[in-house]
């Protein structure tokens, strides 16, 4: 699996990028059939001053699961928009599990 971090307006310091990696990495727990991530942190402050976190997650069957939030950091932004994509593959699981269950699929009644 591939995950990129890259910022908009501005520079991300190692550190950083290594711990939103990593933290996007952890979204394989949910749902590992994740091919792509992509992170993009717009680092333009908004009359609140805060920054925005988009996270792209690309999986198979061309399925993309898509948050975007804002915080004062970049991490708590990350945060709230990981727990949207979480809520998003637990939404498409749950969709999946039941198309399968559905008793018109199995041939008889």
């Amino acid at each position: 699996m591939q995950v990129t971090v890259s910022a908009r307006h501005g520079h991300l310091d190692d550190d950083t990028q290594k711990d939103l990696r990593d933290k996007a990495e952890k979204l394989l727990h949910f749902f590992d059939r994740l091919t792509a991530i992509v992170v993009t942190v717009d680092l333009h402050p908004d009359r609140d001053h805060t920054v925005g976190v988009e996270i792209l997650a690309h999986a198979e069957h061309k399925h993309e699961f898509v948050a975007t939030d804002r915080a004062p950091d970049p991490g708590r932004a990350f945060g709230l928009a990981a727990d949207r994509v979480k809520q998003q593959i637990k939404h498409y699981k749950e969709k999946l599990q039941d198309h399968r269950r559905d008793p018109s699929h199995n041939g008889g009644a």
